[in-house]
């Protein structure tokens, strides 16, 4: 936490924006994929003579739709893009902010499960974990604090980076 002295934090505009449009990539994706196994199921029974039509419902009705859309798809996503984008999910990356570890030099794979999960456990409590922004002294929302994180601005982090090697290097 030391190392990050100077460092600004993202606004909470920031995310919540940021948020938005990796659920929409999150969804746009499900969607491919949904209409990819569709697509791959109707070729396969074709190419075994049957020419019936494929219909595969994944829905809020069934408990494998429930899970697979409340669970799975956001965990895959947020915890996956945050790991290769190394703290920065393309909603980060366009809002010009970014997660950094407070116990690692990158994000692990198994932090960027950990912060994925905790969006599940801040709008569990009717929303309170986003809200504890505004409490927090470092801007840390529960899915931060689970994960030993903190989301800062991008560029502000260069700023910092650049002086810490600068000092190094003298």
């Amino acid at each position: 936490m030391a190392e990050l002295t100077g460092v600004e934090f993202a606004a909470f505009y920031q995310r919540a924006i940021a948020f938005a449009v990796d659920a929409v990539v999150a969804l746009f994706l499900l969607l491919i994929a949904a209409a990819g196994v569709g697509f791959a199921i109707h070729f396969y029974r074709v190419a075994h003579g049957d020419n019936s039509s494929v219909n595969i419902r994944i829905g809020r009705e069934d408990e494998l739709g429930k899970v697979i859309l409340n669970v799975v798809t956001p965990v895959l996503y947020f915890g996956l893009s945050t790991f290769f984008g190394n703290g920065r999910t393309p909603g980060k990356r366009l809002m010009g902010i970014r997660v950094v570890s407070l116990v690692h030099e990158h994000m692990t794979l198994w932090h960027s499960i950990e912060r994925a999960l905790g969006y599940g456990a801040a709008a569990l409590e009717f929303g309170f974990g986003f809200a504890q922004y505004f409490i927090h002294p470092y801007r840390r929302t529960v899915e931060d604090r689970i994960a030993e994180t903190i989301v800062v601005k991008e560029k502000s982090l260069r700023q910092c980076l650049s002086r810490i090697h600068s000092n190094l290097s003298e």
